[in-house]
């Protein structure tokens, strides 16, 4: 059942739990997800099985939580996660991050690597603002940006992707690869050749950057953006159960 936690920031952010055995499990989801995917929802019945404690949310904008997407950045969405790890989770958690979520996870590693148990990244998206977004504009977005704040750009989910200013420039406020990045807990890298959207040298660049005793990055041939095949879920939870 939905319920909604108010964060620090006075954002309303829904939110499913599941009590259970520990560590538990944190669902982060990507840019312009939600807690209703197919990875959050095979994880939740997973965890039901498992008997396991796992926690699903919606970052502002998204998803049934309040806020406009358009107005939030990087920095609003970590917050959202630190704020809903902090309130209705107890003990060290596992974060499962999926794209835009595996930025946020790293940035949970950095922030409270005490609440931390261990990281599992799915096509993980570090500084994906900066050497996604912001490296492949062209002069006119450039422009446009710096004119009106925003760009929009035709996107396959649906409406158009409306970047902003606010959400390029955030971004380089919370960039991972630009400093040292030690990762104490176990991490485990999913990474699919077939992705369109974060390349498979992404994956490489953050392999080679982090610096820790337990770090794995595993390539799944073929494997798309989405990583919902049953194999890939497959992969995603008994990776998780192998750090747990």
């Amino acid at each position: 059942m939905t319920q909604f936690l108010t964060t620090p920031q006075g954002r309303r952010i829904a939110y499913e739990r599941l009590e259970g055995q520990g560590p538990g499990i944190v669902f982060l989801g990507g840019f312009r997800s939600d807690m209703r995917g197919s990875k959050a929802e095979f994880l939740h019945e997973w965890a039901a099985a498992h008997g396991r404690a796992f926690l699903r949310f919606d970052y502002s904008g998204h998803g049934e939580s309040g806020g406009l997407f358009e107005e939030g950045c990087i920095g609003d969405w970590a917050a959202d996660a630190r704020a809903a790890i902090l309130a209705l989770t107890e003990g060290p958690q596992i974060l499962v991050g999926s794209s835009m979520g595996g930025w946020i996870s790293l940035l949970m590693a950095r922030a409270m690597p005490e609440r931390v148990a261990g990281l599992v990244t799915i096509a993980a998206a570090p500084d994906f603002t900066e050497q996604g977004f912001r490296a492949g504009f062209s002069e006119a977005e450039h422009a446009a940006l710096l004119r009106d704040g925003k760009v929009e750009r035709p996107s396959e989910y649906g409406a158009p992707l409306v970047l902003t200013r606010r959400l390029i420039e955030d971004g380089r406020d919370h960039l991972v690869l630009d400093r040292p990045l030690t990762l104490p807990m176990p991490v485990r890298m999913l990474q699919g050749t077939a992705d369109m959207d974060v390349p498979v040298g992404w994956a490489m660049d953050l392999l080679d950057h982090a610096s820790g005793e337990d770090v794995r990055l595993t390539l799944v041939k073929g494997a798309d953006h989405r990583f919902s095949t049953p194999d890939c879920l497959e992969l995603i939870a008994r990776t998780i159960e192998a750090i747990a």
